[in-house]
């Protein structure tokens, strides 16, 4: 079994930071297998807010923790039009990570992120043909019995993001990356972006979605909210490829605290969910 914390959306330079050290001392205790942030670190991409990241995630690194990482849009400046079509990703690239897509594999599972940033779009994002065609290749070698998992900041599908299900836009190209994340065998596709949670199979959103589980993260840290809801991270235990348990730990003013707990399995290419109930706090899912 794998234990994976995926945050998303941290925003140094609009976030809190009582709820950055919380998230700290949550990971640093229960120490997951793995780490995965799917973009946006900062909040305008400025040198300043890029150190902030910086010196959160050697923190993690110090307590022993591993980390895949990928940028998101707010990483890339947005004002400054000369870095942003010259150098869009090279404060991000000197201060968070070289590596734009980073790979892990360890005995449970297999896990590729991919950077969907660009300068051409303010919010949106794209994948190309390129990383496409590498995310086949890097899956490709990868035991069948091994959980596939795909790591962006924007979701490869259109999410429900409003409080009456209107949809989001996808990811750009997402027709032919959904058909490389088919042909991959990708069982869990985790992004960010809108700042809220969501977990549903790709194959009740979309047709020939190749049957992975979508996973939408909340924002960890930033204040910058949407319909209301709280920070947020999500703690997943992966068990196998077709069954994964999710949790969504939630910051109540205090702390983060336990507010859901589903257990996913997958039949065929649908996955279908079960909410897990118990008595015991977060602690309970360690």
């Amino acid at each position: 079994m794998a234990r994976i914390a995926h945050l998303s959306d941290i925003h140094f330079g609009a976030n809190d930071p009582r709820i950055v050290d919380a998230a700290t001392a949550w990971l640093e205790e229960r120490r997951p297998d793995l780490v995965v942030i799917s973009g946006d670190f900062t909040q305008r991409a400025r040198v300043d807010q890029f150190r902030a990241a910086s010196a959160w995630l050697n923190r993690l690194r110090s307590a022993g923790l591993k980390l895949l990482v990928v940028p998101g849009n707010h990483d890339v400046p947005l004002y400054d039009l000369v870095r942003r079509f010259m150098a869009p990703l090279d404060r991000y690239k000197r201060y968070i990570s070289s590596d734009l897509c980073p790979f892990y594999e360890n005995a449970e599972v297999a896990i590729l992120g991919i950077n969907t940033a660009r300068s051409l779009t303010i919010k949106d994002g794209r994948i190309n043909h390129g990383q496409m065609e590498m995310l086949r290749k890097r899956f490709a070698s990868v035991a069948p019995d091994k959980t596939r998992i795909l790591v962006t900041h924007h979701p490869l599908f259109a999410m429900p993001i409003g409080r009456g299900g209107e949809l989001s836009e996808a990811v750009g190209q997402h027709e032919d990356a959904i058909q490389a994340a088919c042909e991959a065998g990708v069982h869990l596709a985790l992004a960010g972006h809108f700042h809220r949670t969501y977990a549903e199979s790709a194959a009740k959103m979309v047709e020939q979605a190749g049957g992975a589980l979508v996973i939408q993260a909340g924002t960890a840290t930033s204040t910058r909210l949407r319909n209301d809801e709280p920070q947020s991270f999500n703690w997943l235990h992966v068990h196998r490829n077709n069954e994964v348990e999710l949790q969504v730990i939630v910051w109540d003013g205090a702390g983060f605290q336990r507010a859901s707990h589903v257990a996913y399995r997958q039949e065929g290419d649908s996955w279908t969910g079960e909410a897990v109930d118990h008595p015991a706090s977060v602690g309970a899912i360690a």
